[in-house]
C-alpha cells in the first residue's frame, strides 16, 4: 500500500472499502462492483490482498463511493479522484513491467 497525503488518510470512524470495475466496451464510466463498511470493508480488503489486487487509499473517496448502489456508475463529480486512482494503477503496472524486464521502476 502506498503512503497517501494527509488529506486522504482515514478520519476516525468506520472503515469503508470499495471495488471498482470498468469495461470500456460496455461501461460509460467505472462502476461500483463491491462496497462495504466495517467488517465488510475489512473482508473486501483481505480478499484484495489475497488475490494481489492493488489497494489505493483515499478515505474521503471511499466514503463517497460506499454510499452508491452496487452496479452504479461513478458520478462525474468524482472523476478527478478516480483519475488519481487510475494513475496509481497505471504507475504500478509500469513499475511491474519494468521489474520483469530487469529494470528499475
Amino acid at each position: 500500500m502506498q503512503d497517501q497525503p494527509k488529506e486522504k488518510q482515514r478520519p476516525r470512524g468506520q472503515k469503508a472499502a470499495v471495488a471498482l470495475g470498468y469495461d470500456p466496451a460496455k461501461d460509460n464510466a467505472p462502476r461500483i462492483i463491491a462496497a462495504g463498511k466495517g467488517e465488510l470493508a475489512e473482508a473486501l480488503l483481505a480478499m484484495a490482498e489475497k488475490h494481489k489486487v492493488p489497494i489505493y487509499t483515499d478515505h474521503p473517496l471511499a466514503n463517497a463511493l460506499v454510499k452508491l448502489e452496487i452496479g452504479a456508475y461513478v458520478p462525474p463529480e468524482l472523476y478527478a479522484a478516480i483519475a488519481e486512482v487510475l494513475a496509481f494503477l497505471w504507475s504500478m503496472e509500469r513499475d511491474q513491467a519494468r521489474l520483469k524486464e530487469g529494470l528499475r521502476p
